[in-house]
């Protein structure tokens, strides 16, 4: 089911799940003039095609107290010490996301911490420490006003 086709109900059906991802089938049945059935088909076919792979509750950072967002540039050693580097990353819950990059790092890591002094922290007894690091470059974000998933 890899070449499923999305068509404008299943935009439709996409667009009000991730606005809300416990709507009731029946409830978007009535919103969209077809059957509960129709609607839960739908759903199930763009799960099997890998469009929908799960469900996620949104968790603001801000309200735990995690103050401090930022993103942390890192230039390996050598490109063999990628692998390493990143199940080292992954021991530290502070690295929410990691990404394998083209330019001017190896690696690009969005970091949260309570504050500045976590940050530090961080830095210097954790990313700092995993010996195929050669340099970093952090960088603090002051907002996020742009935050959204790729919809249809």
């Amino acid at each position: 089911m890899e070449n499923y086709e999305i068509d404008n109900l299943d935009k439709s059906i996409l667009h009000a799940l991730k606005e809300n991802a416990r709507t009731p089938y029946a409830e978007l049945a009535k919103r969209f003039a077809v059957s509960a059935g129709t609607i839960h088909v739908r759903v199930e076919k763009m799960k099997q095609a890998g469009i929908i792979e799960g469900t996620q509750v949104s968790i603001n950072a801000k309200r735990l107290g995690y103050d401090v967002c930022c993103f942390i540039g890192i230039n390996l050693k050598h490109a063999g010490d990628y692998p390493g580097a990143i199940a080292r990353l992954k021991e530290f819950e502070e690295v929410v996301e990691a990404y394998y990059t083209t330019g001017n790092y190896s690696i690009f890591i969005k970091v949260m911490a309570r504050s500045i002094d976590h940050l530090q922290d961080v830095l210097i007894n954790k990313v700092q420490t995993i010996e195929s690091i050669q340099s970093t470059e952090t960088l603090i974000s002051l907002q996020n006003p742009i935050q959204r998933t790729v919809m249809p």
